[in-house]
């Protein structure tokens, strides 16, 4: 079992029980009186390049990657910096992430926000819409077809947008396939956890240019912002990169060359 195997399913497990503490129910009804949530893909695509700027306390791979780790504070830096969005990680147990950074941050910021988490059940679309998020992560690794069509179809009946992440070519044609006009190309190696900018490059050319294509991970220098840019990538995510810099707001303009 690898890492992202044994996240799935203890998130199977964990949810179960985060519906038996609060029924879809409860979740469906907070949603509906939610605010609208400002757009994400359009905030992106209003730039020539959007940064959709990650709030992440550690991962399996990197351990902890910021002391002291203030997600408000964090995403107030962003903003301030000119990032279009900011993801947030939900998961606890294994990205020290949660419910309290997610709404600590939305109180903080205006920016579309991405709820940062491993989806497997309409529970979870109903809930980031309650609690502010503009859009969610699906992960194309963990799920089928027919898993991604039902829960795209929740999050439209929710008001949120999806952002469908492929590793590799088989994950992108399944997405095209699906109609999937918002997609993340993770640049990392699920199995070495090795990141290599040109695995975006190497794909995108089959993504037509209806789609909004994300650029996820390994990205460090604005000599990569002007790579992908000059391949038509509309924007990309970026956080531990970010994170280990002193100041934040320094490192997105220095990132984005602004």
């Amino acid at each position: 079992m690898n890492i992202l195997d044994e996240i799935i399913a203890h998130k199977r497990v964990e949810v179960v029980a985060k519906r038996s503490q609060l029924p879809l129910e409860s979740v469906h009804a907070e949603a509906l009186k939610a605010p609208v949530p400002p757009a994400f893909a359009q905030a992106l695509r209003s730039v020539s390049m959007g940064l959709i700027a990650e709030v992440k306390h550690r991962s399996p791979s990197a351990g902890i990657i910021r002391t002291p780790f203030e997600p408000a504070q964090i995403a107030q830096c962003y903003e301030r910096a000119g990032a279009q969005a900011v993801s947030v990680l939900m998961d606890e147990k294994f990205f020290g992430g949660g419910v309290d950074h997610f709404t600590a941050v939305r109180a903080a910021v205006n920016m579309p926000m991405l709820y940062k988490e491993f989806v497997v059940d309409e529970w979870q679309i109903w809930h980031a819409r309650a609690i502010g998020a503009s859009a969610v992560l699906l992960i194309a690794a963990v799920l089928s077809d027919q898993e991604i069509l039902d829960l795209c179809a929740c999050a439209t009946n929710a008001g949120v947008e999806i952002l469908l992440e492929v590793h590799d070519g088989e994950e992108l044609s399944r997405a095209l396939a699906l109609g999937i006009d918002l997609i993340g190309i993770n640049n990392r190696n699920l199995k070495t956890f090795e990141t290599k900018l040109s695995h975006t490059l190497s794909l995108m050319s089959r993504v037509p240019e209806s789609v909004t294509l994300i650029s996820e991970s390994g990205i460090r220098t604005h000599a990569d912002i002007e790579r992908l840019q000059a391949e038509g990538v509309s924007g990309v995510l970026v956080g531990e990169h970010l994170l280990r810099k002193p100041d934040l707001e320094i490192a997105v303009k220095d990132l984005m060359g602004r």
